[in-house]
């Protein structure tokens, strides 16, 4: 069998990898097939930063005197400012597009305020094709959507709250 020169394998995951970052893409996977016992299989992956930012509107010129820093602070209770981080979010369990229904033009599988069993289907998650059913992890009350309809997601991004 003779030696194979690797460097057109290297330079093609170096052009994967630039197709990447130029086309804003979070994963790439090609399998090339050379011969019966030649392939190559090439999964490029790269993790993206996501920060929330919250805008609050400025103080009226004419505000009343500036309360003390301890009244400052959030109260007990308070919604955590990372959702992912908050103890009632229904986070993603792989990367695709998230659906809040199960078809266009059906009703959601879950609006604002609904109170959703355990196991209750809440959205579906398209990842190859193959539409995923994601699952209320226990029963309560949909306190907040966080994704939008067709919205792509990562792995880990909260999509809903659960109280």
């Amino acid at each position: 069998m003779p030696k194979k020169n690797h460097d057109a394998d290297v330079a093609f995951v170096q052009a994967l990898a630039e197709l990447l970052r130029e086309n804003d893409l979070t994963e790439l996977e090609v399998m090339r097939e050379f011969g019966p016992d030649d392939t190559l299989n090439v999964r490029v992956a790269r993790q993206i930063e996501t920060q929330i930012v919250t805008a609050t509107a400025p103080a009226p010129v004419a505000a009343a005197p500036a309360q003390p820093a301890a009244a400052a602070e959030p109260a007990a209770g308070a919604v955590p400012e990372d959702p992912a981080q908050h103890p009632g979010a229904v986070t993603s369990p792989m990367v695709g597009t998230a659906y809040l229904q199960p078809e266009p033009g059906a009703a959601p599988f879950v609006t604002l305020g609904d109170t959703v069993a355990e196991g209750q289907t809440l959205l579906i998650i398209e990842a190859m094709k193959t539409m995923n059913q994601i699952h209320a992890p226990r029963a309560g009350v949909v306190k907040r959507i966080l994704v939008e309809d067709g919205a792509p997601v990562e792995f880990g991004d909260p999509l809903m709250i659960i109280e």
